[in-house]
């Protein structure tokens, strides 16, 4: 046997040697590890910072470990389970989370420089797509009219035209003589002439559901 040859197997050896331990270390007893918040930091739904954020914990929070990938955990706690960065995560304040989960896997791979071992881990919670977030809908406001209604009947009843603030009727012509109510539900300034031209006035601030000695006898209108 060469030495070359002697060589690549002692590299093997060693490789499969530093797996086997690794496995030990990988697989404890319970599949989630406890872990504690050393700062306030997003949740995201993928093990990187162009992934979504879902929530966010706080320093000091309690959360169990699931899984790690590269620099970045899989936590579940409260609220929405997501990824944080594993810098941000201690067990017992001894430093970042290292969770292990069932079904670790790890593959050698020999090189000029020796071995090198890589682990991996099975059913791996996959990246959640983010969903796209619906459109709010506007506050409902209730509508404000702005308007006064004149009506041929009492009690608001019959055909009507309406006004709004600032509109004014020096003459109303086939209307003359026919108002009998007023609807004025906004409270506004209601001048109603018993001739053209704004002569002969009432000013009314409420609706009127008659209008007395005004019955049919309107002949100009403004409101304020």
């Amino acid at each position: 046997m060469n030495r070359h040859t002697r060589k690549m197997l002692l590299n093997i050896a060693t490789g499969v040697a530093v797996a086997a331990t690794a496995v030990v270390v990988f697989l404890p007893g319970a599949y989630a590890a406890p872990g504690t918040l050393t700062s306030n930091v997003n949740v995201r739904s993928g093990p990187g910072t162009n992934y979504g954020v879902v929530d966010t914990v706080r320093r000091g929070e309690q959360v169990d470990v699931q899984q790690c990938q590269g620099s970045w955990c899989y936590i579940s706690k409260p609220g929405p389970d997501g990824w944080v960065a594993s810098s941000y995560l201690s067990t017992g304040g001894r430093g970042p989370v290292n969770a292990g989960e069932p079904g670790v896997s790890f593959g050698i791979q020999i090189g000029p420089n020796g071995p090198s071992v890589n682990f991996g881990s099975g059913n791996q919670p996959q990246p959640q797509p983010q969903r796209p977030q619906r459109p709010q809908r506007p506050p409902v406001v209730a509508p404000v009219s702005d308007e006064v209604c004149f009506y041929e009947g009492s009690r608001m009843r019959g055909d009507s035209f309406c006004l709004g603030a600032g509109d004014s009727t020096r003459d109303l012509r086939n209307w003359s003589d026919r108002i009998s109510s007023i609807d004025n539900p906004d409270g506004l300034q209601v001048q109603v002439c018993s001739d053209v031209n704004y002569r002969n006035c009432r000013t009314y601030t409420t609706s009127a559901s008659s209008l007395g000695d005004y019955d049919d006898y309107i002949a100009s209108v403004r409101v304020r």
